[in-house]
């Protein structure tokens, strides 16, 4: 598959700025600093399309890409990047309006196709997984990415993705993508269950 465009719509402080119509979305949404910003651009083969900071919180709005690819699928669509939950390096009037503008979107989206869950490979929090359970409590099914893998040590790896899998209480069945953005790790698996997600319609 490959990707056309991909290219910055807009940041959203606000549900009615939400894109209008019945494009597709896919949304991620993890913890502050487990390296949404990283994924994204490593998924999309862009060096600075969505801004990497080592500030915990820098993703402050509801931000939306608008990508074009070869897979008629997902020929177009828009994914977009959700602020990180969690301790941020924000004020906190700031941090207050972001639970309402989360749970507007993920309430209200009908293009909504599939919401990606990052965990950092290194700690699963509690709020990792009281969002797990909130996400499935309003019909939405996340794909779990565990982000930094690289920064694993090959014989610690297969335990530590095993603990995670038992830590957010997943069922056997239940897919868990390790992912490098460094090394790009992940990165076609994470293609190839949004493609499979985008041709059963999922939601």
């Amino acid at each position: 598959m490959k990707i056309f465009a991909a290219e910055f719509i807009k940041s959203c402080v606000a549900s009615e700025q939400f894109p209008s119509g019945d494009l597709r979305e896919v949304a991620f949404v993890g913890r502050s600093n487990v390296g949404k910003s990283s994924l994204i651009n490593s998924l999309l083969h862009r060096r600075d399309l969505a801004r990497v900071s080592r500030t915990p919180g820098k993703t402050q709005a509801v931000n939306v890409f608008l990508i074009s690819t070869s897979d008629p699928h997902l020929s177009q669509f828009y994914l977009v990047d959700l602020p990180g939950y969690g301790f941020a390096n924000v004020p906190k009037t700031v941090r207050m309006q972001w639970g309402p503008l989360l749970e507007h979107y993920l309430l209200g989206r009908t293009a909504l196709l599939r919401v990606v869950l990052l965990v950092d490979s290194r700690v699963v929090t509690d709020q990792d997984r009281q969002t797990l359970a909130w996400l499935r409590s309003i019909r939405h099914d996340p794909l779990v990415v565990v982000t930094k893998v690289d920064k694993l040590k090959a014989n610690e790896r297969a335990r530590t993705l095993r603990q995670i899998h038992q830590s957010l209480g997943l069922a056997g069945g239940d897919a868990v993508i390790p992912y490098s953005s460094v090394t790009g790790e992940g990165k076609d698996r994470l293609w190839g269950s949004l493609r499979e997600a985008a041709g059963r319609g999922a939601t």
